[in-house]
């Protein structure tokens, strides 16, 4: 099922925030659960897009230390406070004087950042809105035109790290627009005026003293080191802790910059960060299929895994030309919007992307948008247009509603994750209906009939 996308609060902290330019983003929420190596958590959910500003990728989970109290960004003298002692923390830490000098020099709460974090958009979007934004004939136009202007250090980057220049291209593409909106906000003000808010001040804490690491390393002067306002940096939007890991001088000046107008460095840290979580060279990272009459859809799913010859004896085939799966390890019958929707066989690479960021949504959307730059069609299934996502009050009820019916969730969270899909196929399955684990608007209220 096509996971819902939803901020990583709690014990699993990310910054829920922001791409490059907030109003020109698509990315959607990433969803909470079990973190991925050096990548965020990832974790299943249903239909539903939620439009919202994020950062791109993060390094690792950081627990929170909840403060006693929510600072008050207003109070200039407190965040003052607050930042001699990390100041403090920072020597300690082994980053030199003058770079903490001149990285806080003049910096003072952001009123901007802490609005645009309060005030993020509970709005969602269905799956094939956001891919109507994603893979839009615009974005595969100019995504062509980035891989021709591109092609030499695209393909070197390919024969370096394995990755698909079309799927550097494409991450390119959702990130900042090909590297049209990169971001204007003080990564380091930004930073601290998030940490010191307190709500997440583990997880700004510690990117901020990853941004600091950056400065010391003369990667960058603290004036350009800028992004959107909750940390994501450059080309490919890579928060501070992710750069510290992956980020490459892939054109050897030097300087990992993932900020200027080459965006060398930026395309090969991208395509390490996929090598480094795993990424198989020559694999797909999904493609359409077609279902026979007679599919098991107790089979869909990614926690199910079958070699490509299992699929085949079912009669699973490609919906381009109806030929069979092809083997390129174990794979899963993902249905991102029900049995009435478009179905795809999708491999370990995809779970690759995820940990770029933890949405099916936006893996749908690089690997489509990848396929389409590189010459392929759109997606030859339908959607069910006619439906709506979800809101957050409608998923914590289907849950409550569910459990009530005796098909227990185990948590009332308003995730739709692995627990709750399979609570909808029993619930499905007992009601005689088709076992998709498809969290609808119709199930919901199905469920209100009693």
């Amino acid at each position: 099922m096509l996971r819902f996308l939803l901020p990583l609060f709690a014990a699993m902290v990310l910054a829920t925030v922001c791409a490059a330019n907030t109003s020109r983003s698509i990315r959607p929420l990433p969803r909470p659960e079990a973190a991925v190596a050096s990548g965020p958590p990832s974790v299943p959910s249903p239909l539903a897009v939620t439009v919202s500003p994020r950062p791109a990728m993060r390094l690792a989970v950081v627990l929170l230390r909840a403060p006693a109290v929510v600072a008050d960004p207003a109070d200039e003298t407190g965040f003052q406070a607050w930042v001699r002692d990390f100041r403090a923390l920072a020597l300690a830490e082994g980053i030199s004087r003058s770079t903490i000098a001149r990285a806080f020099d003049g910096v003072t709460p952001n009123a901007r950042v802490i609005d645009r974090d309060r005030s993020q958009s509970e709005f969602t979007r269905t799956l094939w809105d956001y891919l109507d934004s994603a893979a839009s004939e615009a974005r595969v136009a100019n995504g062509r035109v980035a891989l021709r202007d591109h092609r030499q250090t695209l393909a070197a980057i390919e024969g370096r790290y394995g990755v698909d220049a079309e799927i550097v291209a494409a991450i390119w593409g959702l990130e900042s627009t090909y590297g049209t909106y990169r971001g204007d906000v003080p990564i380091i003000e930004a930073m601290a005026t998030l940490a010191y808010d307190g709500r997440r001040r583990s997880f700004f804490e510690a990117e901020l003293m990853a941004a600091l690491r950056i400065l010391d390393a003369g990667d960058i002067d603290r004036d350009d080191m800028r992004g959107s306002w909750a940390g994501a940096m450059g080309h490919t939007q890579f928060m501070p802790t992710s750069f510290l890991a992956h980020a490459v001088d892939f054109n050897g000046d030097g300087r990992r910059d993932i900020w200027g107008d080459d965006p060398a460095d930026a395309l090969a840290s991208t395509a390490r960060y996929l090598a480094d979580n795993g990424w198989t060279t020559g694999q797909p990272w999904g493609l359409e299929v077609l279902l026979p009459a007679d599919f098991d859809f107790t089979q869909s799913g990614d926690r199910i895994r079958r070699d490509a010859s299992h699929w085949n004896r079912m009669g699973v085939r490609l919906a381009d030309g109806g030929g069979r799966v092809p083997d390129h390890g174990p794979a899963s019958i993902l249905l991102p919007a029900g049995h009435s929707g478009v179905a795809l066989v999708i491999y370990e690479n995809f779970r690759v992307i995820e940990t770029y960021n933890p949405a099916d949504a936006y893996v749908i959307g690089v690997g489509h948008l990848a396929d389409r730059i590189s010459g392929g069609a759109a997606f030859r299934g339908g959607w069910p247009r006619d439906d709506r996502a979800l809101t957050n009050d409608e998923r914590f009820e289907l849950q409550r509603r569910l459990t009530a019916a005796g098909f227990s969730t185990e948590r009332v969270d308003g995730i739709i994750g692995p627990l709750t899909i399979q609570a909808v196929q029993d619930y499905q399955a007992a009601e005689g209906l088709v076992p998709d684990g498809y969290a609808s608007l119709a199930l919901l209220r199905r469920l209100r009939r009693g």
